[in-house]
């Protein structure tokens, strides 16, 4: 949680602007939650850790865009500006800073609020993301401390398209998702068929809920997802969780309530613990009702926070 993280936003009335982190900041504060964790201040990713994930080519790419400003790093949904590509990477540098912290044995479990940019691909942005964190922190994970089983699950209303894809032939990558149906949302993809390829076939699990599913469509499916994780034993339990699964976000079409949010990094809480190693990396995601992602954000937090 730093200003640097801060900064990631893009400017114009864009429904990612700057300000997001302002609005969980406000609610962290009032919540007094300040006085039970330990702030970190994230370094910028260098090249070589951007490197774990996306490609040469596009790392050029986004630097000559920084350095250019203006226009689109995709199709028009992710605006270009001056140091796009610093700011993007201090994000990941927020990400992996707390999970080398995590690994380290400082504390069991961590939260960045402005992190969880899951529909970035190794070459290319796509839907907001510039440089995908969770994917960097997956290969970090695996390269620096050799794990071999990585939980990635994910309750944006979006689905996690740049982490399933990136690794949908890859048995190390435990990866759960609900996420509303591609029918009625960007990117069209999650389909229940989708369980992964080859080798990595039962290790995908998608849950794609209808338009308008609110918590009791979302715990009927959860329980699933618990059974999916527990099941392939991982030994880092990373958790995406996008509060644009909130109900009145202005660009989806679920209606959970904060407490499912909370509900779910209660659960992979207990679940890590009971693993044996604890390890629960939380990251903030989408959300563009700034109440809504104050209130799902902070109750996270508290439940990471919880004995």
């Amino acid at each position: 949680m730093s200003e640097r993280q801060a900064r990631y936003g893009f400017p114009g009335g864009h429904p990612f602007g700057p300000d997001r982190h302002g609005a969980f900041l406000r609610e962290f504060e009032q919540r007094r939650l300040g006085e039970r964790v330990t702030l970190l201040e994230p370094v910028q990713a260098s090249t070589e850790e951007l490197l774990l994930f996306h490609t040469p080519a596009y790392l050029e790419f986004v630097q000559r865009s920084s350095e250019q400003g203006g226009g689109y790093l995709d199709a028009g949904d992710t605006p270009s500006f001056r140091g796009v590509y610093e700011v993007a990477a201090s994000v990941v540098g927020g990400s992996l800073t707390a999970a080398e912290w995590i690994m380290a044995g400082e504390r069991r479990r961590a939260f960045a609020p402005i992190a969880g940019l899951h529909h970035a691909a190794r070459d290319k942005a796509a839907g907001f993301c510039v440089f995908n964190d969770c994917g960097i922190v997956i290969e970090a994970l695996r390269r620096r401390h050799g794990l071999k089983r990585i939980a990635y699950i994910d309750i944006d209303a979006h689905h996690g398209d740049g982490v399933y894809y990136a690794f949908d032939d890859d048995p190390g990558v435990i990866f759960a998702d609900i996420h509303e149906s591609g029918e009625t949302l960007y990117p069209g993809t999650g389909s229940a068929a989708e369980t992964g390829r080859g080798a990595a076939a039962g290790t995908k699990l998608n849950i794609p809920l209808p338009a308008g599913s609110g918590d009791e469509q979302f715990l009927q499916a959860w329980p699933k997802v618990l059974e999916h994780v527990q099941r392939h034993e991982p030994e880092f339990l990373i958790l995406q969780c996008g509060a644009d699964s909130v109900a009145g976000d202005p660009l989806t079409n679920l209606r959970y309530t904060p407490a499912a949010h909370a509900s779910a990094a209660r659960d992979l809480r207990v679940l890590a613990d009971a693993a044996g190693h604890g390890r629960l990396l939380a990251l903030g995601g989408g959300g563009y009702d700034r109440n809504n992602l104050a209130r799902a954000w902070t109750g996270v937090l508290e439940a990471l926070l919880e004995q």
